[in-house]
C-alpha cells in the first residue's frame, strides 16, 4: 500500500521532478565525489550496478560514464518512461526495492540515492534485506538518506510523499543487522534550498 501511493505521488509530478533534477550533480561536488569513490570500488569488485529509485535516471547515467554497468530501477511507471526517453542506451525497468527482479549476488553494486526515505521504518529492514540479497560478497551499497539528529527515525513532510529522517548510528546498525559492513559515511548540511541535511552510508556485503 506504501509503495502504491508513492508510486502514484511520483507518476504525478514526473516530468516536473526530472526537469528540476536533470542537471543536480552539477552543483554537488561532495556527492559527485562520493559517486566516484563508489564507482571505482566497484569497479575493482567488479559486476553490474543496480540504480534502485532511479528517478528519470540522471545518476544512472553518471554512474555509466563513470565506466560502470548500470542499469536503473523505479516504482513510477511514468519516472522509467522518462528515464527510458532521456537515457535510450540504458535500462530502466519498473521494480520494488523490496522485491528485486534479480538473482541472489548477482550485483557489484547497489545505488539507492535517496530511495528509501518514503520507506516507514518497519519496512525498512526487508529492503535493506533486499540489496544484500542482489550483491555478490563484497559487494558496494552507497545509500542517501535524510540525515536526522534524533535518536529514532522521525517522520517529516516533504513536498510528495511523507519522508523519514533517519539517525547515521541507527540507520547503519539496520544495515548491519542485514549483513553489511560499513566503509564510510558523510552527512552534509542542506544547501541553500534544501530542507533537510543528507546523509551516506557507504556499505559492503559481507
Amino acid at each position: 500500500m506504501i509503495e502504491s501511493s508513492v508510486s502514484h505521488a511520483y507518476d504525478a509530478v514526473a516530468p516536473l521532478y526530472a526537469e528540476l533534477f536533470s542537471d543536480m550533480l552539477e552543483t554537488l561536488p561532495l556527492e559527485r565525489s562520493l559517486l566516484a569513490a563508489f564507482a571505482e570500488l566497484v569497479r575493482g569488485h567488479g559486476g553490474p550496478v543496480a540504480d534502485v529509485g532511479c528517478g528519470p535516471g540522471q545518476v544512472t547515467a553518471h554512474l555509466h560514464s563513470l565506466g560502470l554497468d548500470t542499469f536503473g530501477v523505479d516504482l513510477s511507471a511514468e519516472m522509467v518512461a522518462l528515464a527510458r526517453r532521456a537515457h535510450p542506451d540504458l535500462r530502466f525497468d519498473e521494480g520494488s526495492m523490496t522485491a528485486l527482479d534479480l538473482a541472489d549476488g548477482a550485483l557489484g553494486g547497489v545505488l539507492a540515492f535517496f530511495s528509501t526515505i518514503h520507506t516507514p521504518p518497519r519496512e525498512l529492514p526487508a529492503a535493506c534485506a533486499e540489496f544484500r540479497r542482489v550483491l555478490a560478497p563484497g559487494g558496494y551499497l552507497l545509500l542517501g538518506y535524510l540525515a536526522g539528529d534524533d535518536s529514532l527515525p522521525r517522520e517529516t513532510d516533504h513536498k510528495v510523499a511523507p519522508a523519514y529522517e533517519w539517525p547515521p548510528d541507527a540507520l547503519a546498525d539496520l544495515l548491519r543487522e542485514a549483513g553489511f559492513t560499513e566503509v564510510g559515511r558523510m552527512r552534509r548540511e542542506a544547501l541553500e534550498g534544501e530542507r533537510f541535511r543528507s546523509g551516506y552510508l557507504l556499505m559492503r556485503a559481507a
